[in-house]
């Protein structure tokens, strides 16, 4: 295995990973794990927005380093060519 390919799996799981978490992190109307994370320890509505922005900036760099990996792990290995 080369060490470009051992290098964008890693990406690809790590950011699938990393995701699913984020995504579940998202509240979906006013129940979500952040709320209840968020409310605990912010007093505020605007600590609340603030974890929200956050989690949005993080969830949209997870994607993008997910999308960017898979499309080079498709263009240097087309049709599963991958020899162990």
């Amino acid at each position: 295995m080369s060490p470009l390919l051992i290098i964008m799996l890693i990406l690809l799981v790590v950011s699938g990973v990393g995701l699913v978490v984020f995504i579940l992190l998202h509240s979906g109307k006013g129940t979500g794990i952040s709320d209840a994370i968020a409310s605990s320890m912010y007093s505020t509505q605007t600590g609340t927005s603030i974890v929200e922005k956050n989690l949005d900036r993080i969830t949209i760099i997870l994607a993008v380093v997910f999308m960017v990996s898979l499309l080079v792990l498709m263009v240097i290995y087309p049709h599963g060519s991958i020899s162990a």
